[in-house]
């Protein structure tokens, strides 16, 4: 390691001023609109508000697939303006769409467009009359037949729900130059007529209708078999998305009319807010001030990297436009917790080196070495989980892997770049005495092994009882096995014009009392802008409940009973989209054990990793049926940041092993084992720890929506401590003992 003095001085005054810069940033912004400041973060619908929209069937008796194929396509299309975005089903023929982070409900109809019928019409019909022509005074195609006359004389080939996904893109010609066009892929069933019907139009038109009106007509060059096609012609890129908006939008099963549109204020108050940040703020300074005391001068050092950790993730929130919610912010505050991590097994191994008698110049050096592996196996197999649960995944889950993914990268840089730099700096300006640094403490090797079948039964029994508990409560109908909340089951909501503006620390105060003497339960709120509206939110009434609360509305506040609108909403969270969160865990869970396999050369090592995660789940779903936490939107984010977070303290265990194996003797595997876990024992612990007092802190001082996901967070990070350290090392132990006989 080489610094000389004024340079790690520069270094050090360096990265003073990034942090001061940093921190004034995301405090007060660059220029006049604070660019790059917390305060412009996109803020969820719970926080900030935003557009409430109401589309209404055309066909007064829809079917219940279609109307969950349209809330499904719907819900995919709305997450261009926020993966936060949700769309439920209202009543029999009624769909819902809210878009947080937005103003203007006008200027989200006009791009959203309204939803109407979308078919591809070929130029001739059946007997050979054209279909359509050019109109030279409007310059546009009009149809010469209604779309009635045109599938009775076959000139209809493809309809919109053909169609699986349209998109505006640029492609070069054939002089290379940049043209705009938009891109069509096809459904499985669109493929083979959109195949048939350019093979018997090569060189003619096919007119793409939408509401009644030619958008488009294209002429068919070649005729297209692959289920891919790209419409030229465009005269720019705002014309190209306009196309293929309306084509996407034009895709749905059913026709719909826009019925009514809102501006709607935030879900939670300005208390809410506050005190999460404050939350925030306390775990950050109980975190730095437990890192300085257990690691002297290199936690000195990481509290300045997790301050700059912190304000990059701010930073990048804010570029990436990703939209931030109560959840969202807990997310970030748990993320803060873990980005500690890889500091922890940095200055472990720095102090291991120490205490073998080497120089803390070679010790630093040694200990970030030995560590690097630890920490990029560890982050990418979150970072593969991340990635399939943004591709693969829809919504909230959508937005957690944003979230999670810059989490992960910024933590890696400032471990592996920041960190080392202010410890090389300190180091440099004089810093160099053993005393600063510590030497790690001998420990006398637990028997771990020898233990397993005490902590395989420990683990056996916890999740026996959660699941006795959720077998239980599905038995009875009015429980279910869990405490589905609305956005799992649905419920009823009821819009109440009050006689007076109340902000929502008053409806708190003074209507969910009230709500909840009347059906049993605390209603979700949510205010209409610029009018006294006040939309409430409960599990599905019935017909006595609902006249208990009109009549409880009516004594309480002189609301006449008649201007009271309500109706049974679906669940946000519709199947399709549990489908893909399901599908996406599946599928990361995969991804993440190959690469396990790949890295580690034992497919042992990724299977006890993978069956470490489905106890750390189990025992997290058990916290949920036994204590009835209601089951959310943030129950996904829960379970998704289990899978992240255990995953960690495994691999830094699994690495020690290999270490070992490649130096050890095998004969002694059971003392081999039981020597890595314990010399990774402290890091296991104190990485345990800052993460729950990060949690703890919100669970004490959060909103009872922070508290239903910091709950749940703080058993899974036990759940994941013990399993990393009681239970993985014993399953690879298990498989590696089998094989050898």
């Amino acid at each position: 390691m080489k610094m000389k003095k004024n340079r790690g001085i520069i270094t050090l005054l360096v990265i003073a001023a990034i942090t001061c810069g940093l921190l004034f940033t995301c405090i007060k912004g660059i220029g006049p609109t604070g660019t790059g400041s917390a305060k412009n973060i996109k803020l969820g619908l719970d926080l900030a508000g935003g557009v409430s929209i109401t589309y209404q069937t055309v066909d007064k008796n829809p079917s219940d697939e279609d109307m969950a194929d349209t809330v499904y396509k719907l819900q995919k299309r709305v997450e261009n303006y926020s993966t936060e975005a949700s769309v439920y089903q209202e009543g029999d023929n009624r769909i819902s769409i809210e878009i947080p982070g937005v103003s203007d409900a006008n200027s989200v109809l006009e791009d959203l467009g309204r939803p109407g019928s979308l078919y591809f019409v070929t130029s001739e019909d059946n007997s050979g009359n054209a279909t359509f022509q050019y109109d030279a005074t409007t310059s546009k195609y009009v149809l010469n037949y209604s779309q009635e006359e045109l599938e009775a004389n076959g000139a209809i080939v493809l309809y919109g729900t053909d169609i699986a996904d349209a998109q505006a893109a640029t492609q070069q010609d054939n002089l290379n130059n940049n043209q705009f066009v938009v891109k069509l892929e096809m459904t499985e069933e669109g493929k083979a007529k959109f195949a048939e019907a350019t093979s018997a139009n090569v060189g003619k038109q096919i007119a793409i209708v939408y509401d009644g009106e030619i958008i488009s007509a294209p002429s068919v060059k070649s005729a297209i078999t692959g289920g891919e096609a790209v419409i030229e012609g465009m005269s720019g890129a705002e014309e190209a998305e306009i196309l293929a908006s309306s084509i996407r939008i034009g895709g749905l099963s059913l026709e719909l009319e826009e019925l009514s549109s809102n501006i709607v204020g935030a879900q939670l108050g300005v208390t809410a807010i506050e005190t999460s940040l404050k939350a925030a703020l306390i775990g950050l300074v109980l975190v730095i001030l437990l890192m300085c005391f257990l690691y002297r001068l290199p936690g000195v050092a990481s509290s300045i990297a997790l301050v700059i950790y912190t304000g990059l993730t701010l930073l990048f929130i804010n570029a990436f436009n990703i939209t931030l919610t109560l959840p969202g912010i807990a997310g970030v505050i748990l993320a803060i917790g873990m980005a500690v991590d890889a500091n922890v097994i940095i200055f472990a191994r720095v102090r291991e080196e120490i205490a073998t008698g080497k120089s803390v110049a070679a010790s630093l050096k040694s200990g970030f070495q030995k560590a690097l592996s630890a920490i990029v196996d560890g982050n990418i197999t979150t970072l593969i989980a991340a990635a399939v649960l943004y591709y693969k995944g829809s919504g909230s889950v959508k937005g957690f892997a944003e979230t999670l993914a810059i989490g992960i990268v910024i933590s890696m840089f400032t471990a592996l770049v920041i960190t080392r730099q202010i410890i090389y700096s300190f180091y440099a300006v004089g810093l160099q005495d053993e005393k600063y640094y510590g030497k790690a403490k001998q420990i006398k090797t637990i028997d771990f092994i020898g233990k397993r079948k005490i902590f395989l039964a420990i683990s056996g029994v916890v999740i026996l009882i959660g699941l006795g508990v959720m077998a239980m409560n599905a038995g009875n109908p009015d429980k279910g096995a869990l405490n589905y909340s609305l956005e799992f089951k649905g419920g009823t909501s009821t819009t109440v014009e009050f006689g007076e503006d109340m902000t929502l620390e008053e409806i708190d105060a003074k209507v969910s009392p009230v709500v909840k003497d009347a059906v049993g339960e605390v209603p979700q709120v949510q205010k209409v802008a610029g009018s006294n509206e006040v939309v409430l939110k409960t599990s599905t009434l019935s017909l006595e409940q609902r006249e208990k609360l009109y009549s409880a509305l009516e004594s309480e506040f002189g609301i006449d009973q008649n201007t009271i609108q309500a109706s049974n909403i679906s669940a946000t969270v519709s199947n399709e989209m549990r489908q893909d969160a399901i599908i996406a865990v599946i599928i990361a869970v995969i991804c993440m054990l190959i690469y396990i396999w790949f890295r580690f050369k034992d497919i042992r090592f990724a299977t006890s990793s993978v069956l470490a995660l489905s106890h750390d789940v189990l025992v997290v779903l058990g916290v949920y049926a036994v204590l009835r936490v209601s089951v959310g939107n943030t129950f996904i984010a829960c379970m998704l940041t289990i899978v992240g977070y255990s995953i960690n303290a495994t691999i830094v265990i699994f690495d020690r092993i290999r270490e070992k194996l490649k130096t050890g003797s095998v004969k002694n595997l059971e003392g081999l084992v039981n020597d890595a876990i314990t010399q990774t024992l402290t890091r296991s612990v104190y990485t345990s720890l800052t993460t729950f007092i990060m949690v703890f802190v919100l669970f004490i001082m959060g909103v009872t929506t922070i508290r239903e996901f910091a709950l749940p967070l703080m058993a899974g990070i036990i759940a994941g401590g013990y399993s990393s350290v009681c239970i993985t090392g014993a399953l690879w132990y298990i498989m590696k003992k089998k094989k050898a006989k």
